[in-house]
């Protein structure tokens, strides 16, 4: 896989990621203007990108439920990595605390 193919996949990960966190669905993105225009040559969509098979299809908006509202993040980085304080430390949360920084450092006021 090339880089540019790892950077395409890890964008996706993350827009799907933050859909998640603000519970937004392809209607909303729509509504807001997010698709407006056509795409042009080589922007045509996941079909034509080598390794796009290996992500799963995205649900239809119109059968799927609204899951549940998450928690607000308590914790975030510089990232935009947050947490609600439910379960266990996060990764990112785990390392900084193992390094020695302080959990209020991260805590959203």
């Amino acid at each position: 896989m090339s880089e540019s193919e790892s950077a395409k996949l890890a964008a996706i990960a993350w827009i799907r990621e933050q859909m998640d966190n603000y519970a937004l669905t392809l209607d909303d993105l729509m509504a807001a203007g997010c698709f407006d225009g056509e795409p042009s040559a080589g922007e045509s969509g996941a079909t034509e990108t080598p390794g796009a098979s290996e992500l799963p299809a995205p649900p239809d908006a119109a059968v799927v439920q609204q899951p549940p509202k998450k928690a607000a993040p308590l914790y975030r980085n510089a990232l935009g990595q947050s947490w609600d304080g439910t379960g266990e430390y996060p990764d990112w949360l785990q390392r900084a605390v193992n390094a020695g920084q302080s959990i209020d450092f991260y805590r959203v006021e």
